[in-house]
């Protein structure tokens, strides 16, 4: 009797210690499965998706980037202490709230707001850094948006910037917009913008 209980000792603490890491792993599976907020692996479907929805839709329209006079709608708001003597003004950076209109004529109807701020990124050209949302006020895409966020190198004929992203009827879009200066003054630049993208 006495040389049985130590040889059944070290089986009964194997035994609790099963039990303990089998207890541990249920708490950790059931708390990820139930407490975690963080994140949730989810089919399109559940959000009433499927990829048969995807569509590409085409918006053309008037940016105009006014930059002095009682209608202003872009404001410097930083630079560097050398973008003064810059050729291409760098290191400055413009907040912006422009209208984005039909046509090319700035009292035609006003589809949205671009709204955001570009920056000089480029000591040799005039690049700038486009951070932007195009919130759109028009039919069915009011309250929708889409997010632009690439290089917009100025005198060029067409840029093209990406779009990362969008909200309301364009959540989950992807897609890339061209830019086309229109006209420009020491007022205003009008651009002329086709942007393209895919979304549900």
């Amino acid at each position: 009797m006495a040389n049985t209980f130590p040889k059944i000792l070290p089986s009964f603490s194997s035994l609790v210690f099963i039990i303990m890491i089998l207890t541990v792993a249920v708490a950790v599976t059931t708390s990820a499965k139930h407490d975690s907020f963080f994140h949730e692996l989810l089919f399109p479907t559940e959000l009433g998706i499927s990829q048969q929805d995807e569509k590409l839709t085409h918006l053309h329209f008037f940016f105009h980037d006014i930059v002095s006079g009682t209608n202003q709608t872009a404001v410097r708001v930083a630079a560097a202490p050398s973008s003064e003597t810059s050729p291409t003004g760098f290191g400055s950076v413009v907040m912006m709230d422009d209208p984005l209109t039909e046509t090319a004529d700035q009292s035609s109807k006003i589809v949205g707001r671009a709204q955001g701020m570009y920056g000089s990124a480029s000591q040799s050209e005039l690049g700038l850094l486009m951070v932007m949302s195009f919130a759109f006020t028009e039919g069915e895409y009011n309250g929708s948006s889409l997010s632009v966020l690439g290089r917009n190198t100025v005198e060029s004929a067409v840029r093209e910037m990406p779009i990362v992203g969008g909200s309301g009827v364009f959540r989950f879009c992807r897609g890339y917009a061209q830019a086309k200066t229109h006209s420009i003054d020491e007022m205003e630049a009008v651009v002329e913008y086709d942007v393209y993208v895919f979304h549900y």
